[in-house]
């Protein structure tokens, strides 16, 4: 009876490209039984179980203490990666499965207060010797490190490798993945840390990678224009008549018409492509977004408070870890639930940087007050 449950939850992986992620290849740094559900099925499981998971809801996406339930959060954004990425995987015939898993995981290392706070965080992480920080890469550290009180969960190798190789803030027109071994993996992964700018080296090691990169674009790239336009950022007739004709005025008409772009264009193919005409507009259209949207999203008034709350909360958790003081929030809500193996084996430091990367934007704010005021 076991063996047909199994089947039935494999069937539709007969039907899958040859050039789509099987679930009998996926790897795991530690070797564990099967259970009923697929490999990157039960990934899925894994991640949406976790805290990072949970804390998506009060995570800024592009906006921060903006008092209005209309904006997205992070949450949201996964919600719309996986749901595109699925699409376009299932159109190719790709694993939808692998797919979903790398989405709903990919930005669990996001700081408080979005990319202003990432990077801010990895100022103060270069400053203090514990290498880059990038919120892909402490996404992975999560899985790995940081979930299940610092012992990891195990999750497979081609949904790690799709969360680091991520990035969505490089458009190209078309995406190959990359064949690699878990060595391969560990060594993009470590490299991160110690090396500027080797993110822009990442490669994924499989399609369904390439699907998850391209749609995290896809996601944000007309929804933060509604909610700048929704905000009085912008107005609709801001947008560049050359894209609009293109892609759309809309997020609804800007997804359609990328994804049914991409699926034209890659299907049957090893690779993802985009049409020049396409490409050359999401390429103007991200242009457009950092200038008008971005870049305004936050004033320099705005990013120095930040700073400052960052650097406070930092020193003052560094401080009540010297002082042993198990009275602070770093140790009932963070400390007192690791394993002794994650505390043995990582500097102060870098266990301050896991707890603020952790945090959702209101629980930030929380902590800086209590810091800033012990401190008067």
């Amino acid at each position: 009876m076991r063996e047909k449950i199994i089947l039935n939850m494999l069937k539709g992986e007969t039907l899958l490209s040859p050039f789509a992620t099987k679930s009998e290849n996926a790897i795991r740094i530690n070797f564990e039984g099967n259970d009923i559900r697929p490999p990157f099925f039960r990934d899925t499981d894994r991640i949406i179980h976790t805290s990072s998971y949970t804390r998506y809801a009060d995570k800024t996406q592009v906006f921060s203490n903006i008092d209005n339930d209309n904006i997205s959060r992070r949450f949201i954004h996964v919600q719309l990666v996986s749901k595109i990425a699925r699409t376009i995987g299932r159109a190719l015939n790709l694993n939808e499965d692998l797919i979903e898993a790398i989405a709903l995981s990919h930005d669990l290392g996001h700081v408080p207060f979005g990319h202003v706070g990432e990077a801010i965080l990895n100022e103060i992480s270069l400053k203090n010797n514990q290498g880059n920080f990038m919120h892909n890469v402490q996404s992975v550290r999560d899985l790995m490190n940081i979930e299940n009180n610092g012992k990891g969960l195990n999750i497979t190798i081609q949904v790690l490798d799709g969360v680091l190789c991520h990035n969505g803030e490089f458009v190209q027109d078309e995406y190959y993945p990359k064949n690699k071994s878990i060595g391969d993996f560990l060594s993009d992964y470590n490299n991160c840390y110690k090396e500027d700018n080797y993110y822009k080296k990442l490669v994924p090691m499989t399609l369904e990678g390439c699907v998850v990169r391209i749609s995290d674009i896809i996601a944000y790239i007309g929804r933060d224009i509604e909610d700048a336009i929704n905000l009085g950022v912008i107005k609709e007739e801001d947008l560049p008549k050359e894209i609009t004709n293109v892609l759309g005025n809309n997020n609804k008409d800007i997804i359609n018409n990328i994804v049914l772009d991409i699926i034209t264009n890659s299907i049957d193919k090893d690779y993802l492509k985009m049409s020049p005409n396409i490409y050359k507009s999401l390429v103007n259209l991200k242009k457009f977004n950092y200038e008008n949207i971005y870049e305004k999203a936050n004033s320099k008034e705005k990013i120095a408070e930040y700073k400052k709350m960052f650097e406070t909360v930092f020193k003052g958790c560094l401080k009540q870890l010297k002082d042993n003081d198990t009275n602070s929030l770093i140790y009932i809500n963070f400390i007192n639930n690791m394993s002794q193996d994650y505390l043995d084996n990582n500097t102060n430091e870098r266990i301050v940087i896991d707890y603020i990367a952790g945090m959702t934007d209101d629980y930030f704010i929380k902590e800086y007050n209590l810091i800033e005021k012990d401190m008067k």
